[in-house]
């Protein structure tokens, strides 16, 4: 009941709307649904169950940006990210997403962009994954190409994934190094240039967009 409510204000607040004739928005509780644009979904780091999450705290480091971390617990409104196409694209909202496809990842709460860039992660010292920007503000700095392990063709709720940074190269990364001050006990994200096992992740928990069929 309380991830119904939860569906209503998401789309309320954003202003969703939901092409007529199509079905109602999907949840993660079916498994295998169409990840479409629009989607609203939290990422899940397939080796450490963590998610994708961010917060109005900047790094103490680095760019000094809005960082970006893995967070340990299900419920949790930070971990919220909309599905969105690069501005100059012809995507649609409801839009299905073929493998190779370059996305953003909008912050749900903070209207910040998933972002990278070559600063020094705060931990490893890897790319650093911020958040930046704004509704009105994104560069090709928020640019990640989708890659989908396996067969898939298209983005499954289902799918192991890999996101890779456009411009630097780096793939959406964490692991079991964790912060121990302000975000204590939250893993760090970070990008790395090689495809590793830890840089796996599956679009989790979210609303997801009917698939937009035009008359």
């Amino acid at each position: 009941m309380a991830f119904s409510f939860f569906a209503v204000a998401v789309f309320l607040y954003l202003g969703l709307e939901v092409p007529e004739g199509s079905p109602g928005p999907a949840t993660a509780a079916q498994e295998g649904v169409q990840i479409t644009y629009g989607s609203v979904i939290k990422l899940m780091h397939e080796r450490t169950k963590f998610r994708l999450h961010s917060h109005d705290v900047p790094y103490g480091s680095g760019s000094g940006q809005q960082s970006v971390t893995g967070f340990p617990n299900v419920d949790d409104s930070n971990s919220y990210w909309i599905v969105k196409p690069p501005p100059d694209s012809s995507a649609k909202q409801g839009d299905v997403i073929p493998n190779g496809t370059i996305i953003r990842l909008q912050h749900m709460r903070t209207r910040k962009w998933l972002h990278s860039h070559l600063h020094a992660s705060p931990i490893t010292g890897n790319l650093e994954v911020s958040c930046f920007g704004g509704d009105m503000n994104s560069d090709t700095g928020d640019f990640w190409r989708l890659e989908i392990e396996g067969s898939g063709k298209t983005w499954k709720q289902d799918q192991r994934v890999r996101l890779r940074h456009v411009d630097t190269g780096g793939y959406l990364h964490s692991h079991d190094k964790k912060y121990s001050r302000i975000a204590g006990g939250q893993q760090e994200v970070c990008g790395v240039r090689e495809k590793r096992p830890d840089n796996v992740w599956l679009a989790a928990e979210g609303v997801y967009l009917p698939i937009y069929t035009s008359k």
